[in-house]
């Protein structure tokens, strides 16, 4: 086989690496945080503005309100990384929520976190990388028209880097995310000195009217809208749940480290979140989406000017606007982040794929390494589903982000429900006093995230269940039963292939039969090794699909004097597999405590096309034979000169020589069992 496509291979992933250097590719927190954070940490980029654009439908009278919806949803955020924080110590093996569900609900409530973690991960990368190239298009033009395959593309490099391993992911994102950091940590501090010096700060649209669709609303309507802001400033949260399914990746111990970086992750988070809030508020930017009921106008001209820069942008402006570098620097930044945040659910997805197999509710391949010890398989579908969204959805961010958080918040409620009932399980045993009080404050901690992201699950279904989360409801639910399946298969297979003490029984005689369509080496070669097998009875079949071969080929057969009787199966209708199946068939039936041999020559071939050429009947014959009871399958290969295996060896030169010489005495003409069609 040509070894051009391992070439491809090691160029693109590096040299395979062993078992035992797994170690060398776990994280330290340093790397850990950029590794699992860029999600969380690229959110800021859009939950405020998001709140912006939810508050807009009630009109400028609404964004009044935007600190305290702002300082709700930082409350919320670290109260879930504190739960979370409980939750990697507790649970180290890299379930996270599924884990938690499984083992204090049951298994069905861990199949459910796992079918809404499954399709959050699709969905993250999905919308972070198409948020990405939207940001980009606006330095690098030519990428509007081609959005969908720029995205595509970006998936595809992000797919590369990952399945190097993790140890080069992480080196790869470490520096862009700290970059990030930088930026936005910066533009904060240099926005507050300056307003702490009396600077006016005004963004270019604070002169502009939010006319919204419901202006003058109160009441119930006022605190509906409201939860829907706050449900939209809530996508700041996603991702911090990333770092519970990603503990195996962390240096021992594993549990301590990854609470520390998730501690490190919510203060970032949130200091950053808040912090741009805080600036957009007071710089009075604005931002309107006329699809969400909300439009930004111009009083002068009684303009719609709603197509405005995103709102770090706007703040980066204005707080920049005398040194105009940074607010490039921040921009591009931002840009880049967005890309990296994909990078979370890389990491997230193929190790909670791998927890799935090992508990036999996935396919058990995604539990198994590849050759740089990254779960090759998990993160190959995690990029195929999400170019699958991206292509559907023409990566356009206002469709895909209708689909986005609402899984997530299922995991987190039913994660924080099963941590309230696993405090209860552990207060039960009666722990010491200083570890019960610990346990209580857990346990109000637990219950307290459990209602708010309750009510925001409920919050986020009602208002995007008609806008695109009714596709996330019906997905969940498919892979829930998709997974109950595989399980129940498994588990059906295991309890069938239990072994038993008549399993060891031999049979009373081996039948063999050799499948023969010319005399030629491969069929010599199979007709002895079945000979050193020692079957109880030993002959030769072949099929007539034509009358003069047949005889021509039993005249052979005899002048050879060869010890193997030949039996010529009749094929009026020039059928190879039916008449060998129901030789092999009628076997059976005369002797059904035996066991039927059948051998086949097969070639070996080098090339992709001699594929095409060779073994396709015999590759139909193997797939009907397998399912017959009692009977076995034997491929007697024989190695073509093409055949990679068979170059520069010893006997290839004497093979030569001796064809060269004359070669036995039989027909010359090609083919296996296969060849007759």
């Amino acid at each position: 086989m040509s070894k051009a496509p391992d070439l491809v291979k090691r160029l693109l992933l590096g040299r395979a690496l062993r078992s035992a250097q797994q170690h060398e590719q776990l994280l330290p927190k340093r790397l850990a945080l950029p590794v699992f954070a860029s999600d969380a940490l690229s959110s800021v980029a859009y939950a405020p503005q998001e709140i912006l654009i939810t508050l807009g439908v009630a009109g400028l009278a609404a964004y009044h309100f935007t600190p305290w919806v702002g300082a709700a949803v930082i409350v919320i955020l670290l109260t879930v990384v504190a739960s979370y924080r409980q939750n990697v110590r507790a649970y180290t093996s890299g379930g996270g929520d599924f884990e938690v569900a499984t083992e204090n609900l049951g298994g069905n409530w861990g199949v459910i976190v796992a079918s809404a973690l499954l399709v959050d991960y699709v969905l993250t990368v999905a919308v972070s990388v198409s948020a990405a190239i939207e940001n980009l298009a606006a330095f690098v033009h030519v990428l509007e028209s081609h959005k969908v395959l720029a995205a595509i593309v970006v998936v595809g490099v992000l797919t590369v880097l990952n399945l190097r391993g993790l140890k080069e992911s992480g080196i790869a994102f470490a520096i862009p995310t700290y970059l990030f950091m930088f930026g936005i940590f910066s533009m904060m501090l240099w926005g507050f000195t300056r307003l702490a010096f009396g600077a006016d700060l005004k963004a270019e649209t604070a002169g502009f009217e939010v006319q919204g669709g419901e202006a003058g609303i109160a009441g119930f309507a006022l605190v509906f809208l409201l939860l829907r802001a706050f449900a939209s400033g809530c996508a700041a949260l996603t991702g911090v749940e990333a770092i519970s399914n990603g503990v195996p990746a962390f240096k021992k111990p594993k549990g301590q480290n990854a609470a520390a970086t998730l501690l490190m992750l919510g203060l970032v988070a949130a200091t950053m979140f808040g912090g741009i809030t805080a600036l957009a508020f007071i710089t009075d930017a604005k931002f309107a989406d006329p699809s969400h009921g909300s439009r930004l106008i111009d009083p002068a001209t009684g303009h719609d000017v709603s197509a405005q820069d995103p709102i770090v942008a706007q703040v980066a402006h204005t707080v920049f606007s005398n040194f105009p570098a940074m607010f490039g620097y921040v921009t591009l930044m931002t840009a880049l982040v967005l890309v990296l945040a994909a990078n979370t659910a890389y990491n997230g997805f193929p190790v909670l794929g791998s927890v799935l197999a090992q508990n036999r509710y996935l396919p058990r391949q995604l539990h198994t390494r590849g050759d740089r010890l990254a779960f090759s398989n998990g993160i190959i579908i995690l990029a195929t589903a999400a170019g699958l969204l991206i292509y559907a959805y023409d990566a356009e961010v206002t469709k895909l982000i209708q689909l986005y958080i609402l899984g997530v918040f299922v995991s987190f409620t039913v994660s924080q429900i099963g941590m309230v009932r696993h405090w209860n399980r552990l207060l039960a045993r009666g722990p010491e006093p200083a570890a019960r009080r610990q346990m209580h404050r857990s346990r109000a901690i637990n219950a307290f995230g459990a209602l708010i992201t309750g009510i925001v699950l409920i919050v986020v279904l009602i208002t995007k269940f008609t806008h695109g989360a009714y596709i996330v409801c019906i997905a969940m639910p498919v892979l829930y039963l998709l997974m109950k399946a595989i399980r129940k298969h498994y588990d059906r297979v295991a309890l069938e292939l239990e072994a038993t003490g008549e399993d060891v029984t031999l049979p009373a005689r081996n039948h063999a039969i050799v499948l023969v369509s010319k005399i030629h080496k491969p069929t010599l070669r199979a007709l002895a090794y079945a000979r050193a097998t020692r079957p109880s009875t030993l002959e030769a079949i072949t099929v007539s699909v034509d009358t003069k071969e047949a005889a021509q080929l039993q005249e052979t057969w005899d002048r050879l004097d060869l010890p193997v009787p030949l039996k010529i199966l009749d094929s009026p209708y020039r059928e190879i597999t039916r008449p060998v199946l129901e030789y092999v068939k009628s076997v059976r039936r005369r002797s059904p405590r035996d066991v039927v041999t059948v051998f086949i020559p097969e070639y070996v071939v080098g090339h992709w096309w001699e594929h095409l050429l060779h073994n396709q009947s015999a590759l139909r014959l193997k797939g009907r034979l397998l399912f017959q009871p009692g009977v076995m399958v034997t491929s007697v290969p024989w190695q073509l000169v093409s055949s990679d295996r068979l170059k520069g060896r010893p006997e290839l030169v004497a093979r030569r020589t001796y064809e060269g010489r004359g070669g036995p005495d039989v027909p010359a003409g090609g083919g296996s069992v296969s060849d007759h069609d």
